[in-house]
């Protein structure tokens, strides 16, 4: 193209693909003026406004406002600055589309009657306080008058549960369900019931007692640790294996008043796969039970992502392989 020469609309039109009512339109809104207006009126472009026209246009296909595309072009706003900013927004545009999504999975997939339509959306667009709140309510009320300590309250609760900043179909759908469940009267006192009859028999005090609060923490730490091992690739029979078998013989051993021994530690390594063995039985009852404190905890997995680490990386047999191998001098 000439630098020197000046081009009408209708040539402008053709070569940058807009339509001469859009090339009209951002002249009129002061965007990309033309260099010169005829004296019949007529609007002249040169090659770096026709470039100018061309840029607006590519923004705008990537959604920028006008008035943003303006101050660049003006210099108020950098090309950085400006894409952040619209980045931002289109971020909060993909969360509604998936709460959005959510909401009308739900309704489709439970036959959602007209009245509820209104509270799925109050549930999926709820804040973190509004969950938090929403949470403490539930509780209070299922925990009131159980007898376990208040450190065993905490483990059940697992702390406050955090909907991830994107979250998946999967989890926004877990959340709707477990936030409805929440609200309703006959689940809080189906949960409320189930626990009190766990938490009621003999020993129910001393397992759900502080002490043993802390040695379930203890042993979390050391599943944790053979999870980190088994991830990395570190072979079972290591100095880290023989280590980590240490320490879970050692805290077991404790729990269970026994001396460390040989055959110990090979009762320990078959244990630890009947472990993996229910745990993996767990993880498929949760699909189906309709017990409504598994459910709840089934949900709160899938929400919190626990249900995916728990499918996708387990240290059983890595610890198992771990106990046996440390049996040998």
């Amino acid at each position: 193209m000439d630098d020197n020469r000046l081009y009408a609309i209708g040539e402008v039109a053709r070569r940058t693909g807009l339509s001469v009512s859009a090339i009209r339109f951002y002249s009129d809104e002061g965007v990309v003026p033309p260099v010169e207006v005829t004296a019949g009126g007529h609007r002249l472009y040169d090659v770096h406004a026709i470039a100018r026209l061309e840029f607006v246009s590519t923004l705008r296909e990537l959604d920028a406002g006008l008035e943003d595309i303006r101050r660049l072009l003006a210099g108020g706003l950098t090309l950085t600055e400006l894409a952040t900013a619209h980045l931002s927004r289109l971020d909060d545009q993909v969360r509604r589309i998936r709460s959005r999504q959510a909401v009308l999975r739900t309704i489709a997939r439970q036959h959602t009657e007209a009245e509820q339509v209104v509270l799925l959306h109050k549930l999926a667009g709820m804040s973190d306080e509004d969950r938090d709140r929403l949470m403490d309510d539930f509780w209070s009320e299922i925990s009131e008058g159980l007898q376990v300590s208040p450190d065993f309250l905490g483990l059940m609760r697992n702390g406050p549960l955090v909907l991830p900043d994107e979250p998946s179909a999967e989890q926004l759908e877990a959340w709707i369900e477990l936030a409805d469940l929440l609200r309703n009267a006959d689940f809080r006192r189906e949960v409320r019931e189930a626990l009190r009859e766990t938490f009621s028999g003999p020993g129910a005090a001393m397992m759900t007692s502080s002490k043993m609060v802390a040695a379930f923490e203890r042993g979390g730490v050391i599943m944790g640790r053979a999870q980190e091992a088994q991830r990395a690739g570190t072979p079972a029979d290591s100095p880290l294996g023989r280590e980590i078998a240490d320490a879970y013989t050692a805290y077991l051993g404790e729990i269970a008043e026994t001396p460390d021994s040989p055959a110990f530690r090979e009762k320990l390594a078959a244990d630890v796969l009947d472990i993996e063995r229910l745990h993996l039985e767990s993880l498929e009852e949760y699909k189906t039970s309709t017990d409504p404190y598994t459910r709840y905890q089934s949900l709160v997995a899938i929400i919190d992502g626990s249900a995916r680490q728990a499918a996708e990386f387990m240290p059983f047999a890595w610890l198992s392989a771990a106990l046996k191998a440390s049996v040998s001098p």
